[in-house]
């Protein structure tokens, strides 16, 4: 046979083998079009099979949405638990001030030196505020902004302002429900909603439209509710964030001296302080997560599945309970070599913040030698606001969640700016001693334990302070 036999025989092969792979690859496309038709109509028939109730507008009980949202629901009311712990957080309620006892010294004249615990869940909010020994008889209505889901439906029938004002106490009864669904979701499209009238407020002051924020930016502004630096304003007790001047802490700084605001009087130094309250969003926004437009919710609610279906989960806690499906999706390390840099990062912060925080309590007493060696308001001004601006910076990291991990570098500058702050303190006093022809050391009292230390800041409460200046 020669080639041009050959060939005239292969051409009919080669044509039959071409429709045969073009068969097989449409059977192939209609088998995988079956498949996908057929998970799609399971996943549609999951949904239409819930039981789908309708939610009232300003419907608090979690209960009551957790009928059509099951999964969440469930997630949701494992937040009740409170035996969770990681090396700085998790939910147990450790006591902050048998941790740290300096705290005590720190807020001496707070109700913060009484009763200073680590918060537990969402499910907790109202039973912990009410267990709190920080609530009083003088405690306003704003005090529940950020712990039940009844606060929206009261705002809304007697206004913000109203609500603001009215004793805490006084609104006990109508409280019922601990943080839940409505705080961030629409009732009727589950699309994610702002209910708290201060953080629209304070970026309407910034020239933000809430209406114009996208999902992602949603995704960590509803955190932003409550997980942030605030206070409460005038007479009427008016929940403000400090955000006019910014977000960063020398920006609220100013915010603060240009209001002329304090929290209380140091019953120590008697200075005039500020006490932060919770900044997450304010140090995270100073984060890497965010500057890569990772929101609050892609670590602390990560997308879960159940049954082939993909879900938002509402079991809120520290990713580093939950790394497989926080960390792990962009990380790819093993868990526990991602504990091991979380650890080290924190731990390190917490060797700096706790260098700050003994320096600021020398601080105090400091002053204190001052004015029992005679000094006068004037003699220890200076004193007073760089310990007053140290330990606003020492508290802007300390009462962060996260130890600082939100953003590492930018808490490091902070508590090395506020260990330096203190340090002038010190040198201030003793300059003020020194002229008042005092040079020896100041007598510290022994507050190493909480019960030593809220004894000490009891004595100065009540005006019999011991004496720091040895032999006067």
């Amino acid at each position: 046979m020669d080639s041009t036999q050959a060939g005239r025989s292969a051409a009919p092969a080669r044509a039959w083998v071409g429709w045969v792979v073009f068969l097989a690859v449409v059977v192939g496309v209609f088998a995988v079009g079956v498949m996908a038709a057929s998970v799609m109509e399971r996943r549609q028939e999951a949904r239409v099979t819930r039981l789908v109730v309708p939610v009232a507008d300003m419907e608090p009980d979690p209960a009551v949405w957790g009928r059509n949202y099951p999964r969440e629901y469930g997630r949701f009311q494992m937040t009740k638990q409170s035996d969770t712990r990681t090396e700085f957080g998790g939910a147990d309620p450790r006591d902050y001030l048998v941790e740290t006892p300096a705290n005590v010294v720190l807020f001496a004249g707070y109700p913060f030196s009484k009763d200073f615990k680590q918060a537990r869940g969402h499910a907790n909010t109202v039973t912990d505020v009410l267990a709190t020994g920080r609530i009083n008889e003088k405690s306003p209505g704003t005090c529940w902004t950020c712990k039940s889901a009844d606060v929206s439906r009261l705002m809304k029938q007697m206004g913000p302002a109203a609500f603001y004002k009215m004793p805490f106490a006084a609104l006990k009864d109508s409280i019922r429900f601990a943080i839940g669904c409505l705080d961030c979701h629409d009732p009727k499209t589950m699309a994610l909603r702002i209910s708290r009238p201060a953080l629209i407020e304070a970026l309407a002051r910034r020239g933000i439209d809430v209406a114009r924020l996208s999902h992602q930016e949603m995704r960590s502004l509803i955190c932003a509710q409550c997980h942030v630096e605030y206070y409460f304003k005038g007479e009427g007790k008016y929940a403000t964030f400090p955000w006019d001047r910014g977000t960063a802490v020398d920006s609220v700084e100013q915010y603060y001296e240009a209001e002329k605001f304090s929290d209380w009087q140091h019953a120590v130094s008697k200075t005039p302080m500020l006490k932060m309250q919770h900044p997450d969003y304010e140090v995270y926004l100073s984060g890497i997560h965010a500057f890569r437009n990772v929101a609050c919710a892609d670590c602390h609610m990560p997308y879960r599945t159940e049954g082939g279906e993909k879900f938002t989960d509402h079991y809120i806690q520290s990713p580093l309970l939950n790394i497989s499906n926080s960390c792990v999706v962009c990380h790819r390390w093993s868990e526990a070599e991602l504990v091991a840099r979380v650890e080290a990062i924190q731990g390190r912060i917490r060797e700096l913040r706790g260098r700050a925080e003994s320096d600021i309590a020398r601080a105090h007493f400091d002053i204190a030698a001052c004015l029992q060696a005679g000094a006068t308001d004037d003699d220890v001004a200076a004193a007073r606001k760089a310990v007053r601006a140290a330990q606003m910076r020492w508290d802007y990291v300390a009462a962060s969640n996260g130890m600082g991990f939100h953003a590492p570098q930018e808490c490091m500058r902070i508590l090395g700016a506020a260990a330096d702050m203190a340090q002038e303190a010190r040198v201030e006093c003793a300059r003020v001693l020194a002229r008042r022809g005092y040079s020896g050391a100041v007598a510290y009292p022994d507050f190493s334990t909480k019960e030593k230390a809220q004894a000490v800041s009891k004595l100065f409460a009540d005006n019999n302070p011991p004496r720091l200046l040895a032999g006067r």
